[in-house]
């Protein structure tokens, strides 16, 4: 029985993966990772994934789909929470003032924090009010593209 379940948790995490790698995200498995990626110049959209039902339903459709607009974010990366713990962990140490959740999604600019979409902005609501608040701060934070 718990072979059964690690293998339908194992199936879970890579489509989680690969939903949003085919949506333009770059995995940060690693701290080194997550630094270099930070570290880049200009806009950054993190998107903190989870196995939960609400980064399924909601989250990465919405992280998906947010991306499709006028400005956006020069840089698309993932950390996955409970998974790539160390890089999570690393990539949560940039977020400053903001508690641990996931899903969410932060946007950084020049490797500091600029705002995030926590959980509690998620969880309970429709993929397009996300992808809407998402955007609202491409619009303040993002050039176009």
């Amino acid at each position: 029985m718990n072979m059964d379940f690690n293998l339908y948790m194992n199936d879970i995490v890579s489509q989680a993966r690969e939903d949003m790698e085919s949506a333009g995200y770059k995995q940060l498995t690693t701290p080194e990772e997550v630094e270099a990626a930070f570290d880049q110049k200009g806009t950054t959209l993190v998107m903190i994934n989870s196995v939960c039902g609400c980064a399924g339903g909601i989250a990465r459709p919405a992280a998906a789909h947010s991306v499709h607009y006028d400005k956006r974010p020069d840089h698309l990366v993932t950390v996955f929470a409970g998974q790539d713990k160390e890089a999570t962990a690393k990539a949560r140490s940039y977020f400053t003032d903001y508690p641990p959740s996931s899903p969410s999604f932060a946007i950084l600019k020049d490797g500091k924090i600029c705002t995030m979409v926590e959980r509690h902005e998620i969880e309970g609501h429709d993929p397009m009010s996300v992808v809407n608040k998402l955007q609202q701060y491409f619009e303040e934070y993002c050039q176009e593209v």
